[in-house]
């Protein structure tokens, strides 16, 4: 029969390292039944009959916090054969804690004196024969980040098990308490398992109520035991929780003075970098360093090269894997000939004054240049083939003929445009264009990359598969489903892995490092006085990256309203997919002027900790998460260089749900965005519409839900189908609200960066700043994707608490993009005093009371 294993210890004693070095990839990661801590089983490498399940790190036993229960229940009653119990060595005293209530289960037990090695190098000498003795158990010296002593402390384990031997502890309290337990175990009787009646008469001496309503016991027994507690309480004048806890500590006492030797003197190397990396001043600044050089190396490397390749290759047309200074040089002078052509047409037919973007007459003759003539028909062409072409070959010559006029207009008027270059030095001056340079200009062909001549072109995913469908003659619809859905829903996907690897590599190694844990007491302060603990602020430092993860990381948070709290204002800090929303949304804004996104681009960061902030604040003030926060208590482990396996094994775990949740929903929702923006009825029944007819997009069923949905946005400014189905694409994945701008106002093939696009953003939102800034804030502040809404959905571990956190979400986005427009619009003239106006009055004045009045007090609930 198999054997079972379990492994429990304080947090940041390598209980995660050891775990890992004996299961390898051998593991299965869920949660306990009933709550969000997570459960770690695995095979172990050497023996595939024994499991071993990696308990949540704690400091006791006591029922305070979900991973104490979890991991006490799962003792009691989960049946593991053995127990290893992990002791950081260089913090015996600290450790031995949890060690003391163990050896009282009853269960087998064989300690790991772990970061022996660190003990070594401090100089520090313990004696292991002697401790084991005083324990009463077997005790295996390891160093689980170097690997030793792995496998002899599962031998041990091994052995412990099959011989179904409790520990005999020496360690004894004070005779009168002794005394008391004795009389407890008689009261008990046959009740308890003999192996662990020392436990139960420890904790019904304490008067726990957990136990004492595990137990049911009569109330004779319970009116006999709460006499024996109340004599040694009167005799000690102290309460017995209080007691039993000194009489732990001085029985470890007794033990760590009698088996340790100490030599070092003086502050440790980790003391010393403690002093700097956590000084009140110095701390928070050294952070931010740190943490800026990360994001800068996951962004710049992550999605710069690595992310590029991922899309070009998975979704796109492919990549040019031996790109040479001639192509560089021929795209540059194709980029300097389009610009002069497009400020040619700009000059000679004038732009919009306010907007400072094309105006409707050149914007006409700009796409007219860019029309291409269809290819000629084949001889077996059908009568549809043939009406496509005439009615593609009817539209270019149009196209021609606008062409030709604009020449002959630009050519009788001798004009001269003119625009301004930067050369390499960043000097901006002023280029002359007359008609012979535009159409000069005209002539210059885009190079392209896959003809053969700039190197080896490598085809993507997406053009190998587009291609294979229609040489297979595949159905239109299913091509389109495949490449427009399927390959780019895959595609953006795969494309935010290469950040994900890089950012979680260089995360994990703070993390394993030691340097994690010192950063959430930095913020704690800070975060204490909005409500939250400093580990809230790990969850929002990650969210930065990608909700997903973010969300999965608060399950470090072990008060559970105050993890609660935090799943729900977490994904309130823009993420990596909401960049474009930012850049389409300023650049708007700016009036064409790219330049100056940089700075007015962060305002939306702040908004989202402004929002953490007011959130934490507004929630704590609500009588379901009322309270104090709970006290920061985190274990400082000795810093230390991590294993290579460590580092790859805490990625790859992230990388991986990342992959599954994020992969599985986006793949699944993408199809679904596909159906309803393909699939409507244009007057000729229910079916596929076809893309190439004018305003096809009307009557699809993505405009049918727009329309449905359109008045809850008319507050915020933006009551068109248009705008609405684009914030409920963005509910799918942030990547999806500026593709949908792209394909609503027909401008899919210019980018977020684009004043093209810029300019229809402006008309589908009417051209209002406010509605622009409260459509930003709203598809920012708003509930996530879908893959962040899965993992939230899973931590909460209740769909009470998802649709309260989704709702929450919603409804604060809702709320301010309310505020924004109407207060905005009305300092801006473009809105007039009306009744959104009233609500939006009243929200901010139920807002402000909220934000001041007095803490309300937390019912406390009492148990019968």
């Amino acid at each position: 029969m198999g054997i079972c294993i379990a492994l429990a210890g304080n947090p940041n004693c390598g209980k995660t390292t050891m775990f890992n070095d004996l299961t390898g990839a051998n593991q299965y990661v869920g949660n306990w039944p009933g709550v969000t801590v997570e459960k770690k089983e695995g095979k172990y490498t050497r023996d595939k009959d024994v499991t071993i399940t990696d308990l949540p790190g704690i400091y006791s036993l006591s029922p305070y916090s979900p991973e104490e229960i979890v991991a006490r229940d799962y003792l009691l009653e989960g049946g593991p054969d053995a127990v290893i119990n992990l002791v950081d060595a260089t913090n015996l005293e600290r450790n031995l804690y949890l060690t003391s209530q163990i050896l009282n289960l009853g269960i087998p037990v064989v300690i790991a004196l772990n970061m022996m090695d660190l003990v070594e190098k401090n100089g520090d000498k313990i004696d292991v024969d002697d401790l084991s003795r005083e324990l009463g158990c077997p005790i295996v010296p390891t160093s689980a980040l170097k690997g030793r002593g792995m496998e002899d402390v599962v031998k041990a384990a091994i052995d412990a098990a099959r011989a179904e031997k409790a520990p005999a502890s020496q360690m004894k309290f004070d005779a009168a308490v002794e005394e008391a337990l004795v009389k407890i175990e008689g009261v008990l009787g046959d009740k308890v398992s003999p192996n662990a009646a020392r436990w139960y008469a420890i904790k019904l001496f304490e008067a726990e109520d957990k136990t004492i309503a595990d137990l049911k016991l009569s109330q004779a027994d319970l009116d006999a035991i709460s006499a024996i507690r109340t004599s040694i309480e009167d005799k000690l004048d102290d309460d017995a929780e209080s007691i039993i806890t000194a009489e732990r500590y001085d029985a470890i006492s007794h033990v760590v003075d009698k088996t340790v030797k100490r030599t070092r003197t003086g502050l440790t190397t980790s003391q010393k970098i403690d002093r700097v990396v956590t000084n009140r001043w110095l701390g928070l600044p050294i952070f931010i360093v740190i943490m800026f050089f990360v994001y800068w190396l996951a962004v710049s490397v992550g999605g710069g090269v690595v992310t590029d390749w991922a899309n070009d290759g998975i979704s796109g047309d492919g990549w040019l894997y031996t790109g040479n200074a001639a192509f560089d040089e021929a795209t540059e002078e194709y980029e300097d000939a389009h610009s002069q052509v497009v400020a040619y047409v700009e000059n000679i037919l004038g732009e919009d004054e306010e907007s400072e973007l094309p105006s409707d007459e050149s914007q006409e003759v700009l796409d007219a240049l860019a029309a291409e003539e269809p290819e000629a028909l084949e001889d077996d062409a059908d009568e549809d083939a043939v009406a496509e072409y005439e009615d593609a070959m009817a539209e270019y010559e149009e196209a021609q003929a606008i062409v030709a006029d604009f020449d002959e207009q630009a050519q009788a008027s001798h004009a001269v445009a003119t625009m301004e270059v930067e050369d390499e030095d960043g000097n901006v001056e002023e280029q002359s264009i007359t008609f012979a340079d535009y159409q000069k200009a005209l002539e210059v062909e885009e190079p392209d990359p896959s003809d053969g001549t700039w190197g080896l072109w490598i085809p993507g995913l997406g053009a190998i598969i587009a291609d294979a469908m229609e040489a297979a003659d595949v159905a239109p619809w299913l091509q389109s489903l495949v490449n427009d859905g399927i390959v780019s829903g895959v595609g953006a996907v795969i494309g935010f892995i290469p950040q994900m690897v890089i950012l979680f590599l260089l995360l994990g190694i703070l993390e394993l490092c030691g340097y994690m844990s010192r950063v959430a007491f930095i913020m704690d302060r800070i975060f204490r006085k909005f409500g939250l603990s400093g580990k809230s602020f790990i969850p929002m430092l990650i969210a930065s990256g990608c909700g997903v993860p973010a969300v999965m990381s608060t399950k470090t948070i072990e008060n559970e309203m105050d993890r609660r709290m935090t799943i729900m204002t977490t994904t309130m800090i823009p993420c990596g997919a909401k960049m474009p929303i930012i850049a389409l949304v300023f650049g708007a804004l700016a009036s064409g002027d790219s330049s100056a996104t940089w700075y007015v681009a962060p305002i939306f960061y702040f908004l989202g900790v402004i929002a953490i902030i007011l959130s934490g604040i507004m929630l704590k003030k609500t009588k379901l998460f009322a309270g104090e926060a709970t006290p920061f208590v985190m274990e400082l482990p000795e810093y230390h260089m991590p294993t290579v396996k460590s580092i790859l094994l805490s990625m790859w775990e992230r990388v991986k749900g990342y992959i599954i949740k994020a992969g599985t929903i986006i793949f699944l929702s993408t199809i679904v965005i596909w159906f309803l923006m393909n699939f409507g009825d244009a007057g000729e029944g229910f079916g596929l519409l076809d893309p190439d007819a004018p305003d096809y997009m009307e009557h699809s069923l993505m405009a049918g839900l727009g329309n449905l949905l359109a008045w809850i946005f008319a507050p915020l400014g933006f009551d068109n189908w248009q705008a609405t189905a684009t914030a409920v694409t963005g509910l799918v994945a942030k990547e999806n609200v500026v593709a949908t701008v792209g394909i609503i106002t027909q401008l899919a093939d210019y980018g977020e960066a684009d004043p093209q696009l810029w300019f229809g953003f402006l008309q589908m939102l009417g051209g209002s700043t406010a509605a622009v800034v409260a459509f930003c804030a709203f598809n920012l502040l708003c509930a996530p994707c879908f893959a962040a809404m899965g993992t939230i959905r899973q931590q909460q571990n209740s769909p009470k608490w998802f649709w309260i956190t989704i709702g929450y979400l919603c409804g604060f986005a809702w709320c301010v993009g309310t505020m924004l427009y109407q207060f905005v619009g009305l300092a801006t003239g473009e809105v007039e005093f009306n009744v959104f106006t009233v609500v939006a009055i009243v929200i901010a004045a139920a807002m402000l009371f909220q934000i001041f009045r007095p803490m309300p007090k937390r019912e406390e609930k009492q148990e019968k």
